[in-house]
């Protein structure tokens, strides 16, 4: 195989057998792309070597797009249920940690390879640091060696598996997901309505308020078999036709301050027109629909916005987004100019700017890189994974700081993604297949089986608990168990399992939870022994 020390040749060829054996399904299960690590691992047994650096750069890569994705979700997914994700991260660490306990205190397990055999066993590399720290001992590298293969694929393997033993539905988990997300936006409708209320005879749309009011938005009326587009000094005459969208509430209260509901349609003249224009001026990201005034710019009127697959009712302190979908009336002499406002450019949200990729990672890696003392015994960091992770959630939230436009478009976004974990997966897998039948030989399967306990137990146990007392949607689940186990490969397979972004929100909440405790629980095993 002495090709194979060309490093790119290699490192492609690994990547091309795992996406093969990744397509291969076997009673509808597969490996998907996380099959890489598995080839990796033969070709590290035979000597094939990446460099560490690709291993780095593939998991900020990934790490810093999962970000991306998952900030705008992660504060209202931990405001909804982040108590209850913080509790399962809570019993994996604890668990883990009490695991260890007994078999420094029963098994006569060194102190050192130990605490190693956690961190490996979690795949937490400021885990192994911690060890390496408190332990001052290089003999936790060993523990880790020994456990961490086992805690990359065990925590595949355990993702994969769950739902087929208990039979559970990936697509119905999906859909009941979707539906609570889209739940918190009520289904936006239109309908008519004729102008019959004697307070709304005679008044102006903006005497009655009618936005404020009802929070239904007039796109048209009907006067004197004429249809036009409104503005806010449109006066109503009775028998006047107006069509409203909104939510059915709105609706309601359009009915009660208007007039009956009337199934007469209302064309408008061939003057005007009803189009969907796509957010891609970045000058106009976290802008309000306020600050557009395409009423009197334009005499238009946003009937409705479509964001992430939700159709949400606009209001003027609604802040916009790129990608974002504005379904506009107005005008056909006015779309030119809209759309030039607007963007409308599905290019561009093909384009990748790389400084603030850069930029977003430089400042991950330095915030990982503090550490925060708590006395002279107690000291911890966030880590590389940890920085780049939690600033590009925050990132991420923002969306924009000033001319810099941090997120990117979904495609892009995905593309970097697969990117980085192809360079990770590789190179963790030959790393840990060049050491793995030696440590075996060294010291038994002793520590293998140990290791491969403090893997699969605490996943088992939590699994157990949110079965029995919370009720936790399975993707978000598998999400908070690769989070709590700190396992990047994990994530990656349950991530090909769904189109959903639930396992990367889960996963970002109790990511940085679980590493901290992780070094809280090694540093207490450290000082007891």
């Amino acid at each position: 195989m002495e090709f194979l020390n060309a490093t790119y040749l290699a490192l492609f060829i690994i990547i091309c057998i795992g996406f093969i054996i990744g397509n291969i399904k076997i009673k509808g299960i597969s490996l998907d792309v996380s099959a890489i690590i598995f080839v990796a691992l033969l070709f590290g047994h035979f000597g094939v070597a990446l460099p560490d650096i690709l291993q780095k750069i593939g998991l900020i890569l990934f790490i810093y797009t999962i970000g991306l994705q998952a900030g705008p979700g992660f504060f209202e997914s931990f405001k909804e249920q982040g108590k209850n994700l913080v509790i399962l991260a809570a019993i994996v660490i604890l668990t883990a940690a009490f695991l260890t306990f007994l078999s420094i205190q029963f098994l006569g397990i060194d102190k050192s390879i130990a605490i190693g055999l956690m961190a490996g066993a979690l795949t937490s590399t400021p885990g192994l640091a911690t060890a390496i720290d408190v332990t001052h001992s290089p003999l936790a590298s060993i523990g880790y060696g020994i456990a961490y293969p086992f805690g990359v694929i065990g925590v595949i393997l355990f993702v994969k598996l769950y739902p087929k033993l208990f039979r559970i539905n990936i697509e119905k988990e999906e859909a009941d997901y979707e539906e609570k997300v889209n739940g918190h936006f009520d289904e936006i409708t239109r309908c008519n309505f004729q102008v019959e209320n004697e307070g709304a005879i005679g008044k102006t749309i903006e005497q009655l308020r009618v936005r404020s009011m009802t929070k239904g938005v007039i796109s048209r009326v009907l006067h004197n078999n004429k249809a036009f587009v409104p503005h806010k000094a449109t006066v109503l005459h009775k028998g006047d036709l107006i069509r409203v969208v909104g939510t059915q509430e709105a609706l309601r209260r359009v009915e009660v301050l208007i007039g009956p509901r009337t199934e007469t349609e209302i064309s408008l003249g061939e003057d005007f027109v009803v189009q969907s224009y796509l957010m891609t001026k970045t000058s106009l990201v976290n802008k309000s629909l306020g600050e557009l005034n395409l009423k009197d710019n334009f005499n238009a009127t946003i009937t409705r916005i479509r964001r992430s697959g939700i159709d949400l009712s606009p209001n003027t302190t609604l802040r916009l987004q790129i990608g974002d979908k504005l379904m506009i009336s107005s005008q056909k002499s006015a779309v030119n100019e809209i759309s030039r406002l607007i963007g409308d450019n599905k290019s561009k949200l093909s384009d990748t700017d790389f400084f603030p990729l850069a930029l977003g990672i430089v400042i991950g890696v330095f915030v990982g890189g503090v550490s925060i003392s708590f006395g002279d015994s107690f000291s911890f960091n966030l880590g590389l994974t940890g920085g780049v992770l939690i600033v590009a959630m925050i990132l991420g939230r923002l969306g924009k700081t000033g001319s810099i436009l941090w997120v990117m478009s979904g495609n892009s976004n995905q593309l970097l993604r697969q990117f980085g974990l192809m360079l990770f997966l590789a190179v963790v897998g030959t790393n840990a297949g060049a050491t793995l039948v030696e440590t075996y030989s060294q010291y038994g399967i002793q520590l293998f089986l140990i290791g491969g306990l403090i893997t699969f137990l605490p996943m088992l146990f939590a699994a157990i608990v949110a079965r029995m007392f919370f009720k936790i949607n399975i993707l978000t689940l598998l999400g908070t168990l690769t989070g709590s186990m700190t396992s990047t490969p994990g994530l990656a397979a349950v991530d090909t399992m769904t189109k959903t972004d639930a396992p990367s929100v889960a996963y970002a909440t109790v990511y940085p939870i679980a590493m901290v405790l992780l070094i809280i629980c090694a540093q207490i095993l450290g000082l007891l022994f």
